[in-house]
């Protein structure tokens, strides 16, 4: 019976995916879960679609969104050319930049002045 027990309660804790966190506003600025800066591409617009592949997107990784992730609000999900979920807030793709280390960095912004931190 013990034995039962024990493998139901390991079961349980192991069996539910870790769920990512959608982004966030904080400080006048949309973040990540973990407060890294999320980025928009003029080139995008509000048309719910990425114009930023290849080696864009090595240099402007994508805000990824995983299966258990859910849209509400201005906070969107888009399918990416190459099928990957990326978030959106009010449909602008978002980013981060590759450059960024630390939670606050905001070295991408004004990039090519197409790139700036994505703002409510």
């Amino acid at each position: 019976m013990l034995r039962t027990l024990m493998l139901l309660a390991l079961g349980a804790t192991v069996s539910l995916p870790a769920l990512a966190a959608p982004p966030k506003i904080t400080n006048g600025r949309i973040v990540d879960e973990h407060g890294m800066t999320l980025y928009v591409f003029d080139k995008d617009g509000a048309t719910g679609k990425s114009m930023c592949t290849d080696g864009c997107a090595t240099n402007w990784p994508p805000a990824v969104a995983d299966s258990h992730d859910k849209a509400s609000g201005d906070w969107t999900i888009i399918k990416r050319g190459d099928g990957a979920m990326q978030w959106a807030y009010k449909g602008r793709p978002l980013y981060h930049w590759h450059t960024d280390k630390k939670p606050g960095d905001a070295m991408g912004d004004g990039i090519k002045n197409v790139w700036h931190a994505a703002k409510p």
